[in-house]
């Protein structure tokens, strides 16, 4: 994902939800709908998440150091799974509060016109955000459905995005609903059942960011596209005859650490060797320009000992193998 495509995302959102969040608040304070108490807290916690996600990009793009010597790429996970929690606590839960509340002591709406209105311009505002994350998303999943886009995106700021304005759009049709139905019936508990509502749909969706950005934090492979570029770029069938063993991991978005074995012929000399490395590594950077980090380590192939894996190929009281890095 481009950071550009991801922040423009971002600003839209943004800037919808605090325009939302203040048209609810007065819609609020107007009609007395929980629904619109939950809405702009909603909107409220949107726009927290939104400025989350601003600041852990700037995070992200700080230099390595000694402590971090792979850098702070990964920055952009924890703001992301801070999200889930924000969405989850202070939207989810306080809706679900809120409207059990109404409907326990259900009250009339007042000024019927002001929810109804804000909630209108809200959806279009909210459609309006929704298409720009969708246009942002759409030239990157490729051929991949909406949904595979959302779990194997390692950028996370664009699925964070559409799944909030996807779950704000349901949410307002539902605060509608709600409200639509305490004016037609005079009973304020539909009210109280909207926002419930509102909340269970805000916990579901931050229950799947969050186990989206955990994945991510813990530390995702390559996909396996970018994986079979790279093991055509590394194996050139002279220098380097095969792959005995490889790993990747993503550092951040756009960061690929890569290690591996590498199969070389016995007749080469050491000189050869680190020549045949250093053409493999460029090969791979022309291939996939976010391998940031390379790790190669070159050995003699036999199958006996592929087999085995690479973490049991030392022999018990040995020395373990260690990768040797250009």
């Amino acid at each position: 994902m481009s950071a550009s495509g991801g922040t423009k995302a971002i600003v839209a959102a943004l800037g919808a939800n605090l325009a939302i969040a203040v048209s609810k608040f007065v819609a609020f304070a107007f009609s007395g709908s929980s629904s619109m108490l939950a809405e702009g807290v909603h909107s409220l916690a949107d726009s927290g998440n939104q400025f989350l996600l601003l600041v852990g990009g700037k995070k992200a793009q700080r230099e390595a150091t000694p402590q971090h010597p792979f850098g702070y790429g990964r920055e952009r996970y924890v703001y992301a799974f801070l999200v889930s929690i924000v969405l989850f606590s202070l939207g989810g839960m306080f809706a679900i509060y809120e409207g059990y509340e109404k409907i326990r002591h259900p009250q009339a709406l007042e000024h019927w016109y002001w929810p109804v209105g804000v909630l209108v311009f809200a959806i279009i505002a909210e459609a309006f955000s929704l298409r720009t994350a969708i246009r942002e998303a759409d030239d990157l999943r490729g051929k991949l459905s909406w949904t595979q886009f959302v779990r194997r995106a390692k950028a996370p700021e664009l699925p964070v995005v559409l799944l909030e304005d996807l779950g704000a759009l349901i949410g307002l049709v539902l605060a509608l609903g709600g409200v639509g139905l305490a004016l037609l019936t005079g009973d304020g508990v539909w009210d109280g059942i909207g926002t419930v509502c509102i909340g269970v749909l805000l916990v579901l969706i931050a229950l799947v960011l969050a186990a989206e950005t955990k994945s991510l934090l813990l530390g995702e492979a390559a996909g396996t596209d970018v994986v079979q570029q790279i093991e055509a770029a590394m194996v050139d069938g002279d220098t380097v005859t095969r792959i005995i063993h490889m790993r990747t991991l993503h550092l951040g978005p756009e960061e690929l650490l890569i290690a591996a074995k590498i199969a070389v012929r016995h007749e080469d000399t050491a000189a050869e060797i680190a020549t045949a490395i250093d053409a493999a590594e460029a090969r791979i950077r022309t291939a996939v320009p976010i391998a940031r980090v390379i790790y190669l380590e070159p050995d003699i192939y036999s199958e006996a000992e592929a087999v085995k894996g690479p973490d049991r190929e030392a022999t018990p009281g040995g020395p373990a193998p260690h990768p040797t890095g250009h």
